[in-house]
């Protein structure tokens, strides 16, 4: 597959760092928004294209009566088997490619956004990306914004930390580093700046 040569820009951080809060901001500003989260959810709702693949690959009891994938089942599964995260990023992760490469192509702003939570995971998106915008903030804000928005306990928030990369192997590998530890004045002056920057890199 030919990649676009339009500027684009990796956003990703920890669950629970406000990826989507600063990602709205620069949608605000003009920028194209491809989340590969909602890309996934489409594919795993009701009707998505991915739903035969994965009651195939995982059984009818991991298919809601309403013929979405049941995303608590799938949770406590992947994090409990390694090969069963596997499965099921071997059934997304191409259609979710597809799909935003197709929404890519597009676009009409200066520059696009891809909001990858797993970004650091993937060679393709270090590949595809001319730069990488970590979303930072401590532990113990995400695990609170977590807790509050999936009533999820400290244990279950705290695995799902453990299972993503590392605060610092993201700060490692940013470009550009916004942060977001809960002042939300002050997330929208680090927009502008990189806003800017992005603007002219992209020209």
């Amino acid at each position: 597959m030919s990649t676009p040569s339009k500027f684009s820009v990796g956003l990703t951080g920890g669950i629970g760092s406000g990826k989507s809060t600063v990602a709205d901001l620069f949608a605000a500003h003009g920028a194209a928004i491809i989340d590969t989260d909602l890309i996934a959810h489409q594919l795993s709702a009701q009707g998505g294209v991915a739903i035969d693949a994965l009651r195939h690959a995982f059984g009818a009891q991991f298919i809601t009566p309403q013929g979405a994938l049941d995303r608590d089942r799938m949770r406590a599964l992947v994090f409990a088997d390694p090969g069963a995260r596997q499965r099921l990023e071997a059934i997304l992760h191409p259609l979710i490619k597809s799909e935003t490469e197709r929404q890519a192509e597009r676009t009409d702003s200066e520059y696009t956004l891809f909001v990858v939570p797993l970004l650091l995971a993937s060679s393709y998106w270090k590949q595809r990306t001319a730069r990488i915008l970590v979303v930072d903030c401590d532990e113990e804000t995400q695990i609170a914004r977590v807790m509050q928005r999936n009533q999820l306990s400290v244990e279950q928030v705290k695995a799902i930390i453990a299972a993503q990369a590392s605060r610092e192997e993201r700060l490692q590998a940013a470009d550009d580093i916004i942060e977001n530890n809960g002042d939300a004045a002050a997330l929208l002056p680090q927009v502008e700046r990189l806003h800017a920057l992005y603007s002219k890199l992209a020209k």
